[in-house]
């Protein structure tokens, strides 16, 4: 039986062979045709992706995104080719924008500020420093700076106005609009210009010496003791200023008692106006720079104030800052403290005497006075 099955399989080999030739060939024949439907197939779509992308629409589209590109990235840049084709007058704008923009930031500040003194019936106790130097200082300059921003507001009238206050940014504009360089440049100007009062004031002080002797007033010798240190190139101390007080808060050298020519001499010292309510505006003087050496004590103390503000503090209080120390200048903002916080209503002239009395011969004032 196995002879008869292994003849039979012999004699169908040729045909099995032939068999499976004849499939693998039709196999190799039908991936060979599929691979050609997919070369056909690939070139259709991609002369298809080629018209669509060259079309008429499409090369259309593509050049007007790409001109409105290069067009936004020059006006984008714009600015700066106009800063190099007119430098000066982009000086000039950017000193405008960014002042207005900090113009605008603190008259923000200062409504708020307003609103917190108004709810606390007009006392200034709840606010900082800062606040106080802004709510005193910033209507003055919306005064300085109103004229120039409502004129500028006319027809063509800008092309005027803010080339003459950029002439004459001390006249016309505020610290808003001004470089580091010009604040501290005009802050000597205008301090200069209050030192030439101080030894008015002083001969004024040296009047009511001859008073008081005239009084018999128990604190003449040491009033008189001061104004020789102050006559012999000297200063007298905390203590010392403190110790005579009560001259101030009697006769003849309170507040009410101080001849016109004594007040306008004091306006003049602390850049105040010497028109009319002179007294008004030395007791809002005052009472101001008062509650901010009451906020520079409740916030630590004057070595916890930046350099810049104590910079800012000795010209408000009439020192040159201009080279000083930081140790200097706190050692003084300390003795002008001392006295300062212990200042009322009865004794308010005390209080504005100080710069006679701490600075009057500073060496730092007599450079710019001499």
């Amino acid at each position: 039986m196995s002879l008869t099955l292994l003849r039979s399989l012999c004699r169908q080999q040729p045909r099995i062979q032939k068999q499976t030739t004849l499939a693998l060939y039709r196999f190799c024949h039908q991936q060979e045709q599929k691979r050609d439907d997919g070369k056909v197939q690939q070139t259709e779509t991609a002369k298809e992706k080629l018209a669509v992308k060259y079309s008429r629409e499409n090369v259309k589209r593509n050049v007007q995104g790409y001109v409105f590109s290069r067009f936004f990235d020059y006006v984008k840049n714009y600015d700066k080719v106009l800063e190099k084709k007119f430098p000066s007058a982009m000086h000039v704008y950017r000193v405008f924008l960014v002042g207005v923009k900090e113009f605008f930031n603190d008259m923000k500040k200062l409504v708020k500020i307003t609103k917190i003194v108004y709810t606390h019936d007009n006392d200034l106790r709840c606010l900082t420093r800062k606040e106080i130097e802004l709510y005193y200082q910033m209507p003055r300059d919306m005064k300085k700076v109103a004229p120039v921003l409502l004129v500028s507001a006319l027809p063509f009238a800008n092309y005027v106005v803010f080339p003459l206050a950029y002439m004459y940014p001390r006249t016309f504009l505020t610290p808003h609009f001004w470089s580091i360089q010009q604040k501290v440049d005009f802050a000597q100007q205008d301090l200069k210009h209050r030192l030439q009062y101080n030894r008015r004031v002083f001969r004024c002080m040296q009047a009511k010496l001859d008073v008081m002797r005239k009084n018999n007033d128990p604190l003449c010798e040491q009033f008189g003791n001061i104004l020789g240190l102050l006559g012999s190139g000297l200063h007298p101390t905390s203590e010392e200023i403190l110790n005579i007080r009560d001259l101030f808060s009697r006769p003849p050298l309170h507040l009410n008692n101080l001849s016109s020519v004594h007040l306008k001499y004091l306006c003049k010292l602390h850049d105040l106006n010497a028109g009319l309510m002179r007294r008004y505006r030395l007791s809002e003087r005052s009472y101001i720079v008062h509650h901010m050496d009451l906020a520079i004590k409740r916030e630590g103390g004057v070595h916890n104030m930046p350099v810049e503000s104590l910079k800012h503090a000795c010209f408000v209080r009439g020192l040159n800052a201009t080279n000083l120390s930081t140790e200097s200048m706190i050692d003084w903002l300390n003795e002008w403290v001392k006295v300062s916080l212990v200042v009322n209503q009865d004794n308010i002239s005390m209080f504005l005497h100080l710069p006679v009395m701490l600075s009057y011969n500073h060496p730092n004032n007599w450079i710019l006075t001499h």
